[in-house]
């Protein structure tokens, strides 16, 4: 409650303040409705990044599409784009390429991204033990004949594609199989959070695949690390290996307990400064390279 107050009051504030997050893309963020706790609405959230100046939101929800939120939540908030997805859990039939199709064909277009399994991945579930009907997306070292489908599908209708909590190797394995069916649009889930374990030498070499690897603010925050200050200094030692030119900066905010988007990126951005990256390799990761991915111009 105290979360959502404070948005509210942001909404209030001098359009001025804001002009730090101008043409920043978020591709990373979680709001009601949702099937669990969020700390601001899609309406709230879409507010706060046109209060910002952002260009750009894509709603993200673990078990429902979000193209139809973000066509009409963009009925009522001018100023920004808002795009929606569909991540591939068991809520919507796990890997399932008539899902995918469906939520393509949404009224407004506003349907761009496919996430391989999240919480309903084996990795998920191998790393937190919580989930005996996880969603394979590969055996014996293979993909699955209906990721191939899937992924058949989003080279169809021209979506991103993203890796979802899959494994480092089954990562590696959906951007090659991804590249051999002209999908150019292709992004790497949080890699560094424990439970995906892609490794800088790994990341690296998805880089060289041609995909691009995102980095949210909330991953530096705990449980993912013991000090939010340590785990930043990571991220920003992996952004210099992988470079910035393959990297995309997101909130993946919305929890309870946490900052509101804005306030998650503001704080990443100012943490980039900080630690010597330029205001062009700035742009790159937070405005350039999520737009791309998007397929905006």
């Amino acid at each position: 409650m105290l979360l959502r107050s404070f948005a509210i009051f942001c909404l209030l504030l001098p359009a001025t303040l804001f002009a730090q997050l101008e043409g920043v893309v978020d591709l990373h963020v979680h709001s009601a409705p949702d099937s669990v706790p969020r700390s601001v609405t899609a309406i709230e959230a879409a507010q706060l990044g046109a209060r910002n100046h952002m260009r750009a939101m894509l709603l993200k929800n673990h078990y429902s599409e979000t193209a139809s939120l973000a066509y009409i939540v963009g009925q009522v908030v001018p100023g920004i784009e808002l795009y929606g997805g569909i991540a591939l859990n068991r809520s919507v039939g796990g890997v399932n390429p008539t899902a995918v199709d469906r939520m393509a064909r949404m009224t407004g277009s506003r349907g761009r991204v496919v996430w391989m399994p999240t919480f309903d991945s084996v990795q998920w579930q191998v790393i937190n033990g919580q989930n005996p009907l996880a969603i394979p997306v590969s055996r014996n070292g293979k993909l699955l004949p209906e990721v191939l489908e899937v992924l058949d599908v989003v080279a169809r209708h021209g979506l991103s594609l993203a890796t979802g909590h899959s494994s480092p190797a089954e990562s590696l394995m959906i951007i090659e199989a991804a590249k051999a069916r002209g999908i150019e649009r292709i992004i790497v889930t949080h890699p560094f959070i424990s439970s995906i374990g892609m490794d800088v030498a790994t990341q690296k070499k998805a880089a060289a695949m041609g995909a691009l690897l995102e980095y949210p603010f909330n991953a530096t925050l705990p449980p993912f690390g013991a000090t939010a200050n340590a785990r930043m200094e990571e991220h920003l030692t992996a952004i210099r290996a992988v470079g910035p030119q393959n990297v995309v900066i997101s909130s993946d905010l919305g929890q309870r307990g946490n900052p509101v988007h804005a306030d998650g990126l503001l704080i990443f951005i100012q943490a980039l400064r900080d630690g010597g990256f330029s205001e062009a390799e700035i742009r790159a990761m937070t405005q350039t390279n999520p737009a791309k991915f998007l397929g905006l111009q």
